[in-house]
């Protein structure tokens, strides 16, 4: 074990992809909480020798977080909240944009549009925990619509999108909010405010994961028949190319002054577990976590409990059929979690010590002993080389960065 941050200050990981591609930094940003995002950089520590660098400062009163890395490239992609706040416009779940950094160079993710008519691969609110595809082609997110929200905040539904290489996108409006986007940015899941009890309709589409490039996989809000919130997993499969993209299915890709923004033609979400007679139903909500699958693509891991109430890992194939509980442990796995690069082990966090399970076995591993303040069940990330794995500590008051090696 070997802590690598040391400044009087917190040090906040993303929940994935936060090594660069040669497993020699981390980055990682600055808010004093998880929860108040008011950091100014964005940053990185080299794991060996304990330097760290600046990637991004921002400027003009505006406030940066939750930065993910681009698997192949030295690019960095993170939220970014608005500048020159003001009492009509602040950091909000729909004001918010994402942010590409490289060589010194920044460039808007996705566009923003607010002013009718929209326009296709602009978006019209705030995006949300940027994540690139394993290649490094696209990027996911979460969304939260501006336009919907003025109308009535119960409209405005978190749904899950996907940013393409096919931009860029230039807003036609002149509100002085609105701003242009390096990337085609749509929506890929389908929500309604008042879901069917007993159906697949969903209020929430969030914690998204990629399977492979081309299918994306979250988690869903239900509701049962007796109306009661069942999160349930749910996949979609990505248009193949740039036409696809852009093509339109039965609404509009922008959405309209009273609709969200709506997926490209022939992008079904498809719903993968069935939970509602289960003695304990619903994936679990609480360790916050994101569905993740192997580096294969044939497996899809999440959490949800067993039938003795405790949280256990799942997985299911993207095809569907019946989950298989891979560990049995006897007391709740307490963190969000991701797949060792091999596709053979996770890593979680289990009695406040990061563990490693076997993804056939289930069989758990200890890497870390109990030495003091347990591990943020935020984040457990492999290296991409898949030697060391990091998490994040209290550690005389502030949270610090800790890695380990992994034995494998």
């Amino acid at each position: 074990m070997k802590q690598i941050t040391f400044a009087p200050r917190n040090h906040q990981l993303t929940n994935i992809n936060t090594w660069t591609p040669d497993s020699h930094w981390l980055a990682f940003d600055v808010r004093p909480s998880g929860a108040s995002f008011t950091g100014e950089t964005i940053e990185r520590v080299n794991v060996k020798t304990g330097e760290t660098e600046v990637i991004y400062r921002a400027e003009k009163g505006a406030h940066v977080g939750v930065v993910t890395v681009h698997p192949s490239d030295d690019q960095y992609v993170f939220i970014h909240g608005p500048e020159n706040p003001d009492a009509n416009w602040q950091y909000d779940f729909h004001h918010r944009r994402g942010v590409i950094a490289q060589n010194g160079q920044v460039k808007n993710l996705d566009a923003m549009d607010i002013t009718a008519p929209y326009t296709p691969g602009a978006l019209r609110g705030g995006s949300h925990v940027h994540v690139f595809s394993p290649d490094g082609t696209f990027v996911s997110f979460t969304y939260n619509d501006h336009v919907l929200h003025e109308r009535d905040a119960a409209l405005d539904l978190r749904n899950v999108g996907v940013a393409t290489p096919f931009g860029p996108v230039q807003p036609q409006g002149n509100h002085p909010r609105e701003y242009a986007g390096a990337f085609w940015s749509v929506l890929v899941s389908r929500t309604t405010p008042t879901p069917k009890p007993g159906s697949d309709e969903i209020n929430r589409a969030y914690e998204e994961g990629w399977v492979g490039n081309n299918r994306l996989a979250f988690i869903g809000d239900t509701l049962s028949e007796r109306g009661e919130k069942v999160p349930e997993l749910f996949i979609v499969d990505l248009p193949k190319d740039e036409a696809g993209w852009k093509r339109a299915g039965d609404a509009p890709l922008e959405g309209t002054a009273e609709t969200l923004p709506a997926p490209p033609a022939g992008v079904m979400q498809r719903r993968l577990t069935f939970t509602h007679g289960n003695r304990y139903p619903g994936l679990v909500s609480v360790p916050r976590h994101w569905v993740r699958s192997n580096s294969q693509g044939s497996e899809i891991a999440f959490l949800m409990r067993d039938e003795n109430g405790i949280v256990q890992l799942w997985l299911i194939a993207p095809e569907g059929g019946e989950p298989r509980q891979l560990t049995h442990n006897q007391s709740d796995i307490q963190s969000a979690f991701n797949w060792h690069p091999s596709g053979d082990a996770l890593g979680f966090v289990l009695d406040n010590r990061v563990a490693c399970c076997d993804a056939r076995s289930g069989e758990v591993t200890f890497l870390t002993s109990d030495h003091g303040n347990p591990p943020s069940g935020d984040a457990v990330v492999f290296s991409p080389n898949g030697h060391w794995v990091a998490w994040m500590e209290e550690t005389a008051g502030f949270r610090q960065l800790w890695v380990t090696e992994t034995g494998r």
